[in-house]
This record gives structure tokens, sequence and C-alpha cells, in this order.
């Protein structure tokens, strides 16, 4: 338990809530999480990041903080070795924004491949979002398959070979970034599996930006590789590839995950930890309620994929992404900006949990429904 007074916390400034929850706590200093520099954490106690932020010895050496937090479901950009050496705790957020990254994935196949749902999608690592994306297929009766070396095949997946789901219509990429053991994941797809895709399918990478090897795929669809590409993740971010771009069907920001739920879930995990750790109890009113949106649909909502392209269309952060570079130089300081502005000051995107589908102005459709509560999207009652 740690009961030294009032702690120096020093946050991200876009972690959402970060002051209502901590300040109770603490006194909480925000800075934009690239900025975050060792001398800022010279007298801190508690340090607050998200993935644009590298905790490793470097920033933490001759600091005084005992508690890093991540607001992330991933953990490559923490040494959490040196954390441990150091006896300094750290607690992240495993799944926080999994459905978020889940419904990105299915409004790209949506808007990529509008019979989706006569496809095989063939899913690379089962891990929070693998496993949410499997699942969510497979209720809605899509042919699946998933590659993950680390699962048994007693597992409830229908795991196959990794040449097997390279023979998929729709690939999914969703594994952690690893460099060493038995099965790192850097550069996993580069030039020999791109060969192997299916003309015409989908490779659709939503996880870290380094497991496709990028000039590889630059090389690919320069050479008249015909599949198609979504990119959410890029090599080198926030310095983006602008020909590699120009190439990809959708690129986006590194904004699959970001939700409201999604970003709420993060920074509440994390404070969920940090109450463990100062030995404190939750507070009365630090609970997190969202209202009800209600989706918005200039058509008539006859399909399931009507309803997740009008409650998240990835047609719009793609044209927000190249609009933004257009006439930047690759790799300068502008450019970089620009891809952290677009993450900064994204608009509000809601989940499926989060947002009513009025069915009762239009005929009755009782599959439609049936999927749509499925997918976790609320139902609006019969008018009376």
């Amino acid at each position: 338990m740690v009961s030294e007074g009032r702690l120096k916390i020093v946050a991200d400034q876009n972690m959402p809530l970060v002051e209502t929850l901590f300040s109770p706590y603490g006194d909480v200093h925000l800075k934009s999480g690239r900025e975050i520099t060792s001398s800022d954490l010279i007298d801190a106690d508690v340090l607050l990041v998200r993935s644009v932020t590298r905790v490793s010895c470097d920033l933490l050496e001759n600091s005084s903080v005992r508690f890093v937090g991540s607001a992330t479901i991933g953990i490559d950009h923490i040494d959490t070795s040196f954390l441990s050496q150091s006896g300094i705790h750290f607690a992240f957020a495993p799944g926080c924004n999994a459905n978020a990254v889940v419904q990105y994935d299915l409004s790209v196949m949506s808007r990529l491949v509008p019979n989706w749902r006569e496809k095989r999608v063939g899913i690379i690592g089962c891990g929070n979002v693998g496993s949410r994306l499997f699942g969510a297929l497979k209720d809605l009766n899509v042919s699946c398959r998933a590659y993950d070396p680390f699962l048994t095949p007693d597992s409830c997946f229908d795991l196959c070979g990794f040449d097997e789901v390279l023979a998929s219509d729709i690939i999914c990429v969703h594994t952690p970034l690893t460099h060493h053991g038995k099965y790192p994941t850097f550069h996993l797809i580069g030039p020999d599996e791109l060969s192997r895709l299916k003309p015409g399918s989908l490779l659709l990478n939503a996880g870290r930006g380094e497991v496709v090897n990028n000039k590889a795929l630059l090389d690919y669809l320069r050479s008249g590789g015909s599949i198609k590409t979504a990119l959410d993740v890029w090599e080198s971010e926030p310095e983006v590839c602008l020909e590699l771009l120009e190439q990809v069907s959708i690129g986006t920001p590194h904004i699959a995950g970001n939700t409201v739920e999604g970003k709420n879930n993060g920074t509440s995990m994390v404070y969920e930890a940090f109450l463990s750790w100062v030995g404190a109890t939750h507070r009365d009113g630090t609970e997190i309620s969202l209202p009800l949106i209600e989706l918005e649909s200039e058509e008539i909502i006859q399909s399931i994929s009507d309803a997740i392209l009008s409650s998240y269309d990835p047609q719009r952060d793609d044209l927000a992404m190249r609009t933004a570079f257009s006439g930047l130089q690759e790799g300068s300081i502008r450019q970089r900006n620009a891809f952290d502005d677009l993450r900064t000051n994204y608009p509000l995107r809601r989940e499926y949990s989060g947002t009513c589908v009025d069915l009762t102005q239009w005929p009755s459709n009782p599959r439609l429904e049936k999927e749509l509560d499925i997918l976790g999207f609320q139902l609006a009652d019969p008018k009376p």
C-alpha cells in the first residue's frame, strides 16, 4: 500500500478521464505522449501512457517512478523486463478496445468485399481481438479458421496451418509484435507469403505495423499484385510510407481501436490496477456511463453490412488520412505531426453496444434483428 501523501502523476494528455479519475490521489501533469522525457519523470511517482510512448531504461533512469500504466491492449512499447528488475509495478489494459477493432474489421470487410459473408476468413493470431472476431463471424455463420501456434488443437477455434490461413479469401492479422522465440511475428508476412495469397483476396492488418513487411507489400502492389489491402497500422509510425498509402485499398492512421468505449476502457482498467497498488477502494461517482446514440442512415437498413457501414465507414478515415498527407514530404516533421493530429483529433466513434437501431420504420426483418442483436446493437422498441 502506498501512503506517502499526494503523488506526482505524469500522464498522456490524450488518455480520456485521466484527470477525473487520478486527481484525487495526486497532482496530474499532462503531456503529449511522444514528448514525455526523462526530465519530466525525475520526481514523478506514476507514469500513465499510450502506445506512442516507449517506456524503457532510457526514459526511467534516475526517475522515482514506481507505477507504470499503459492504457493499451499491447505492450511492445514497454520494456517489461526492465520494469520487473527495477521493482516498478506495471499494469496495462488487455482487451480494452478489442470490440472496437473487431468492428473496424467488419466495416472494412463490408466496404471492400460486399459478399464477405459468403467468403472464408482467415485470422492470424487469436488473442483478445482475434478470438472475438472469430466468435462474431461464427455467430453470423461465416466460414472462418485461425492460425495461432500458441493454441492447442482442443481450443474452441477452427485451427489450421499458416499456409492454409494464407489461402483464405480474407486474411485478418491480429498478432502482437515479437522479435524472438519460436514464433516471432516481425515481418511474418513478407515477399513469399504475399506471393501465395489468392488473387482478389483481402489482406487486413489492424494489429501491429511491423508484422507485415511494408516494403515487400509496396513492391508486391507496384508489380501488379491483385489483392485488396487495408492497413490501420504501419511500420515506423508516425512516418508512413506515402507510396504505400497510395497503393492500399484503405489506409487509416492507427485508429481501429479508437472508440469512445475502447479508450474509456483502457483508462478505467489502468485506474483499477492503480487503486489496487495504492491500496484504495473504488470511489463513488467514478463509474463511466454513456448515453445511447441513434444510428443515422439515409438508406433503408436491409442487411447487416448496411448497419455496420452506417455505424462506421472506414472510407471516412481513409479520405481524411490521404487529405492530411497530400503534398507532405515523407518523413518530415509535418507528416509526423499530421499523423498524430489525425489520432488526437479523431471524431467520436461509438461501438455497437452504444448504438440504437430503429427498424420499426421499415418492413419487419426478423433475421436482421437477430443478427444486429448478435453483434451487440441495441434495437429500438416499437412505437406505440
